[in-house]
């Protein structure tokens, strides 16, 4: 476990005075640039205005198994953990994670709107206080689409207006709710058509059109990759991997937001910390999740912050200098279509649809 201690000099004090032990506290994350982005954002802002020493622990990955494993043991050494939204829910639904009550808990908008409302649909758990918005979209080259760029989503289906390899995750989520989309079923109508079995044959039946097109990926670097070496016209990858070809490598290579599915990534409490831990705790989340905290954090990252009023502070980046917003997945000119992730569909859903992709796959 690789753990990077941050020290200010108030707490360089407070050992002088013994107490540093009191006033540690761990924050679990996924490491890298996400982290860091925390860090400048979230953490030194703490930790300087109240003189707690943040621990960064980069075992997100590890998070549902560990916390389990750390409650058996009646002994949980984390106080905050980042995790995607599927994890808090089931940590939530094991009783694992803390019940929040965004009215009283999380700080509301300047407006005096309510965090509840601010947050809105966002708040997918109980347990769970969103930090991140980010999409599943798709890039495409440039220099390989002609005068008239893709702008919608069923551009991927289209194979003699846009001829050419194209790149998709090779699993069921997104590419069956972009293909039933795509073969004229609307976008508030999806969930049901899939729960049928004549629904989710007619996705792959729309998948069918392109499949001898397509390369399939695993791993978020796979589409990026690709687009760099011109092996596709078009795939469909995480946003902030897009941000980095494009922005960063300069790549000839746009974004296609059009019907891009949020997911969410954010924080919870273990469940089983002391008072006075849990009350630290819920400081640092009122603090972290407030609406210039969340904006504060795309400085350094193209993720967008989950708050509705945090949007219009999104600025530029902190090294960079470039504006921020046209590159958040949140952004309102980007996110127009935009469908969240149905977490209670997949969780249902998830293995058969599964298998039967994969069946597919193989013929």
């Amino acid at each position: 476990m690789k753990l990077t201690k941050i020290f200010l000099a108030s707490t360089a004090l407070a050992f002088a005075a013994g107490a540093v032990a009191a006033e540690d506290m761990t924050i679990v994350s996924w490491g890298g640039a996400y982290s860091k982005s925390q860090l400048k954002a979230y953490h030194e802002p703490y930790m300087e205005k109240t003189g707690v020493n943040i621990i960064n622990d980069e075992s997100s990955a590890e998070a549902v198994a560990k916390l389990r494993a750390m409650n058996e043991a009646g002994n949980v050494t984390w106080d905050v953990v980042d995790v995607v939204a599927a994890d808090a829910m089931r940590l939530c639904d094991e009783g694992l994670a803390l019940e929040i009550d965004p009215d009283t808990q999380l700080a509301p908008a300047p407006d005096g709107t309510s965090a509840k409302d601010d947050f809105g649909d966002l708040l997918v758990s109980d347990c769970f206080i969103p930090q991140i918005v980010y999409s599943t979209t798709f890039g495409y080259r440039t220099d390989l689409v002609g005068d008239t760029p893709p702008d919608n989503i069923c551009d991927v289906f289209d194979l003699e207006k846009y001829p050419g390899k194209r790149s998709l995750e090779k699993r069921p989520v997104n590419n069956v709710e972009w293909a039933l989309i795509c073969d004229g079923v609307p976008a508030d109508e999806v969930y049901d058509v899939l729960e049928t079995e004549e629904g989710q044959d007619r996705a792959l039946a729309k998948l069918d059109t392109i499949k001898d097109s397509v390369i399939w990926w695993s791993a978020g670097a796979d589409t990026p990759q690709l687009l760099a070496d011109g092996e596709v016209v078009m795939g469909s990858t995480y946003n902030g991997r897009l941000f980095s070809l494009i922005v960063e490598q300069k790549q000839p290579v746009a974004m296609l937001w059009d019907y891009q599915v949020f997911d969410l990534d954010g924080w919870i409490i273990p469940a089983g910390l002391s008072e006075e831990r849990q009350k630290r705790a819920l400081d640092y989340i009122y603090f972290a999740t407030d609406t210039q905290r969340l904006a504060d954090q795309a400085k350094y990252i193209s993720y967008g912050p989950a708050r509705k009023s945090s949007a219009p502070l999104v600025g530029k980046h902190a090294d960079l200098g470039i504006d921020m917003a046209p590159h958040m997945p949140t952004d309102p000119a980007n996110s127009k279509t935009a469908v969240l992730y149905n977490f209670e569909f997949w969780a249902d859903y998830r293995d058969d649809l599964d298998a039967k992709f994969q069946a597919w796959l193989a013929k």
